[in-house]
């Protein structure tokens, strides 16, 4: 009887129903930490997702060009395809599967990811359009990499489309050109591909998404590709790299060029950038960064060696002086500061051709991933509920004291603050800790 009742709890442990827990190896995005902050929560909204296949045409063909031969007399040019997940509110009587397949960073293994978006959902209907934010991935990444975070937003009330950027996923990477030239253009190109379905009679998006205010959030290359749409145009010295755009091609982004200025979009109201990739390697200096036109977060960690903090986002953050902007700090953080979703369990491998752990791509040596993933999320919804929602109440949670450790939690019984009250709100007691916020106005 001792060997059965044994045999009984292997199995259910095996298959995760011992106690009515969820089965243990799930790849969740959704998760929720008992000290997340309060404005991590998933919104009111059912959340539905769609993939969508795109071609943006006549594009500059960056792989067909022979930097060693002599520059082209024209630019080589193809049709470029760009696989965009879209996540959005759905009818709350909606149901279905809420399994993503996605590919881990060696570009072979194929896991599934489980949220709370429901595949193909039918979307809210009856309401006002929502805001749009459109999400761009590191290199290489793909558009599952902040899975958790547009799922998140999209809960809460907006349209949220992330791009499998071409020629810088785990499956397609190649030449570092495609990937600097091509980040912005194609977040603007989604912005108007997003426009155009969203004005077509019978479409999903048509009624539901506003793209006319938008928001671009970026990690790493998407970072840098969020602050070149934003006005930041590329440094002369930028465009002449060796490694770069071949024969000057990153030109199309150089600082004061007609097809730089051409790029603006009134449209884009904010961006989000995470460890903004660039300013170490000089694709921006103290004049280009003055172009930035509109209000940004940029979020990072301490220790960021991939883009560097000091003298990469936090210089970028200082240089920005024409508009309003908030550095989000996670002492002693790296790269991987608050972006991407907490590692799949297949990535718990070394992989021979790579030569590391598969883990290293998405977690961080002192941070857990859920939890910097639940304070993303929480400044995320406070930052675009004010720039895109004008939701004034969301200013609370961006009026903090500059050090969380310096915070002081001093409440009466009733729950009202005490003048000496400085704790970060929506921070539980004793859990705002180890993150800077630091502001800065246009003109700072």
């Amino acid at each position: 009887m001792f060997h059965l009742r044994l045999a009984v709890l292997v199995v259910l442990m095996a298959t995760g129903t011992l106690l009515g827990t969820a089965v243990f190896a799930e790849n969740r995005i959704d998760s929720q930490r008992h000290d997340a902050p309060e404005l991590s929560a998933y919104g009111e909204f059912t959340v539905g997702v769609r993939t969508l296949e795109m071609v943006n045409p006549g594009q500059i063909d960056i792989l067909a060009i022979d930097a060693a031969a002599e520059k082209p007399t024209e630019w080589p040019r193809y049709d470029r395809p760009l696989t965009v997940e879209v996540w959005y509110p759905a009818d709350s009587a909606a149901v279905g599967s809420t399994e993503l397949k996605a590919y881990l960073r060696d570009g072979k293994t194929e896991v599934t990811l489980i949220g709370q978006a429901m595949r193909d959902a039918a979307p809210l209907t009856g309401g006002h359009a929502l805001p749009l934010v459109i999400v761009s991935h590191g290199s290489p990444g793909n558009r599952f990499l902040l899975a958790h975070l547009a799922e998140n937003i999209a809960s809460k009330g907006y349209v949220v489309a992330s791009i499998d950027h071409t020629d810088s996923t785990y499956r397609t990477r190649a030449a570092s050109g495609s990937t600097l030239i091509n980040r912005s253009i194609d977040q603007i190109f989604v912005l108007n591909e997003l426009a155009r379905l969203a004005g077509k009679d019978g479409n999903f998006l048509n009624g539901l998404a506003d793209t006319g205010n938008a928001a671009i959030m970026g990690f790493s290359m998407g970072g840098y590709g969020a602050i070149i749409t934003a006005g930041g145009g590329v440094t002369q010295a930028a465009v002449d790299l060796s490694w770069g755009g071949p024969h000057g091609t990153l030109g199309v982004h150089l600082s004061g060029s007609d097809s730089h200025n051409a790029l603006t979009d009134s449209r884009i109201k904010t961006i989000i950038a995470f460890g903004p990739w660039g300013m170490e390697r000089g694709f921006w200096d103290a004049e280009t960064l003055k172009e930035v036109k509109i209000p940004s977060l940029f979020i990072a960690g301490s220790i960021d060696d991939v883009s560097g903090y000091e003298k990469g986002v936090r210089a970028i953050w200082q240089g920005a002086v024409s508009v309003d902007r908030s550095l989000l700090t996670f002492d002693n953080a790296n790269h991987n500061a608050g972006a991407p979703m907490p590692a799949p369990r297949e990535a718990d491998k070394v992989d021979e051709e790579l030569g590391f752990n598969l883990a290293e791509h998405y977690n961080d040596a002192v941070w857990d991933s859920v939890r910097m993933n639940n304070i993303s999320q929480h400044f995320v919804t406070a930052w675009l509920g004010y720039h895109l929602k004008g939701d004034k109440a969301m200013s609370a949670y961006l009026d903090l004291a500059p050090n969380a450790n310096d915070g002081v939690w001093a409440k009466e019984d009733d729950g009202s603050q005490k003048p000496e009250h400085t704790h970060w709100t929506g921070f539980q007691n004793r859990t705002a800790k180890g993150l800077h916020y630091e502001v800065l106005k246009a003109g700072e």
